[in-house]
């Protein structure tokens, strides 16, 4: 998961349950096998040509293009990834 993205999941865990839930969330969530990578030029170019094309978040942009870096399977249930469903393995939940 890259950081842009554990951001945005505790930014609306703020907006939705309130800063001190969103604290123990982000903690348990700290506490799984989940690797949190920071972004670097590479993975922007790529976000932003995930962006260009059309169809994504800008932060969901920087999931897929971490899974097209890593060749991982981005486990998702938003259907905005349809955009980018040709480029990179995703599994629907």
């Amino acid at each position: 998961m890259t950081v842009v993205n554990w951001g945005e999941v505790y930014y609306k865990l703020i907006r939705s349950e309130g800063a001190k839930v969103a604290d123990r969330t982000m903690d348990r969530l700290g506490a799984q096998p989940i690797r949190l990578v920071d972004v670097d030029l590479p993975l922007v170019r790529q976000a932003a040509a995930f962006k260009a094309a059309g169809g994504l978040s800008y932060a969901d942009c920087f999931a897929a293009a971490l899974a097209r870096r890593e060749h991982a399977e981005l486990v998702t249930g938003d259907r905005e990834f349809k955009a980018v469903e040709n480029e990179i393995r995703i599994r629907w939940i």
